[in-house]
C-alpha cells in the first residue's frame, strides 16, 4: 500500500516554471500510468504557456483564484473548479489573487518533463 501525506512530498520545479508536491506516480508508488501532484503559484506568477504532446491533465483547484488558457480561450478559475486539459493544447495558468495558488494536477500518461513543450510568448 502506497500512501504518500503532502507535508512529505518534496517540491521541485517543473519544465514549465510551477512548483510541484509530486504525491503519487511511478517514481515513488505502484502508480504505473498516472501521476497526481500539488502545484503552488505565488500571486501574480504564470507558468510559461506549454503543452503536452502525449499526457492529457486535469487541473483541480483547491486555494485561491487564477486565470486559464487553454487553446485560444482564457477562463477565470476559483476552489472547486476542475479544469480538463486535453494533449496537444497550450495551456498556462495565472495566479489573479492574494494567496497561493495551489492545484492539484492529474496527468494520464504521468508528468514527464520530456513530455512538455515550451511555448514562446
Amino acid at each position: 500500500m502506497d500512501i504518500v501525506n503532502l507535508s512529505d512530498a518534496e517540491p521541485f520545479t517543473t519544465k514549465d516554471g510551477s512548483e510541484i508536491r509530486e504525491l503519487l506516480a511511478h517514481r515513488n508508488s505502484c502508480i504505473q500510468a498516472q501521476s497526481l501532484a500539488e502545484a503552488r503559484l505565488p500571486p501574480g506568477a504564470s507558468t510559461t504557456a506549454h503543452y503536452h504532446p502525449k499526457t492529457e491533465e486535469i487541473y483541480y483547484i483547491t486555494h485561491g483564484q487564477g486565470r486559464v488558457q487553454i487553446g485560444e480561450e482564457f477562463r477565470d478559475v476559483n476552489v472547486g473548479d476542475a479544469i480538463a486539459i486535453p494533449p496537444g493544447l497550450v495551456h498556462q495558468i495565472t495566479n489573479t489573487g492574494s494567496e497561493t495558488l495551489r492545484l492539484l494536477c492529474c496527468c494520464a500518461p504521468g508528468y514527464e518533463h520530456e513530455d512538455t513543450v515550451l511555448v514562446d510568448g
